[in-house]
């Protein structure tokens, strides 16, 4: 009993930290440059959101193969992993496309003294939106990213577990870890964001960077799994 509670601390621990890895973070960044000007509970809700996907994911996927007590295709994992690649191309062009209509913005502005009108260049134009609204995308971010661990996961718990049951929690333990961590991160990186977006130009910037970041990530993530896949 003691080996099986050992077992689901860690499967939290690992969820906390499997929320830091650089695929996840490129496409969160992506995310949180979006929103840089939100609260930081509301940067933290974007990294929850983006957990509670990617841990439905794991337990669907992940739970039918721990029942049926099987291991996910190789070819199959690849395709998983291969859409998350592909997932992080489209997210780092959409944050690229951003930061240049944010820059242009920034270059428009006019100001004008001498108590003549002049307009200050500000954030580009948002709507106030729900929490669910905001929920669908890292929803969506998670869920394709939970798939591409689903396999990796369930290997991991029947190898791990003596029961079907105890596997089951372990898998549950480890989407609730990566709930909290990717939270915890996205949170403590919204207050200093925030403070970085007052300007337009940082603002572009930082979209810039996200977008660049995502599309290199996708690109060295991606070929080896399409090479592999296509067998070249």
């Amino acid at each position: 009993m003691t080996s099986v509670l050992t077992g689901w601390l860690l499967a939290l621990l690992l969820g906390v930290r499997h929320a830091s890895e650089p695929d996840h973070l490129a496409a969160v960044s992506t995310l949180l440059a979006e929103h840089s000007h939100a609260h930081p509970r509301k940067s933290a809700w974007l990294g929850a959101f983006w957990g509670v996907g990617h841990s439905l994911a794991l337990l669907a996927v992940g739970g039918v193969l721990l029942l049926m007590h099987l291991r996910m295709p190789g070819p199959m994992a690849d395709l998983f992993e291969l859409a998350v690649a592909a997932m992080l191309l489209v997210l780092g062009a959409r944050s690229l496309r951003r930061a240049v209509r944010a820059g242009r913005s920034g270059q428009r502005s006019l100001h004008v003294h001498h108590g003549a009108p002049h307009v200050h260049a500000g954030p580009a134009d948002h709507l106030h939106v729900g929490r669910w609204t905001m929920a669908k995308r890292p929803l969506l971010i998670g869920l394709v990213h939970g798939l591409a661990g689903s396999g990796a996961l369930t290997a991991l718990a029947l190898a791990s577990m003596p029961s079907l049951g105890s596997g089951l929690v372990y898998m549950l333990l480890f989407g609730a870890g990566s709930i909290v961590g990717m939270a915890l991160l996205t949170g403590l990186a919204g207050w200093p964001l925030r403070q970085l977006a007052q300007r337009t130009h940082v603002q572009a910037a930082l979209s810039g960077l996200a977008g660049v970041i995502s599309l290199v990530l996708g690109v060295l993530w991606g070929w080896p799994l399409l090479l592999r896949l296509t067998g070249a």
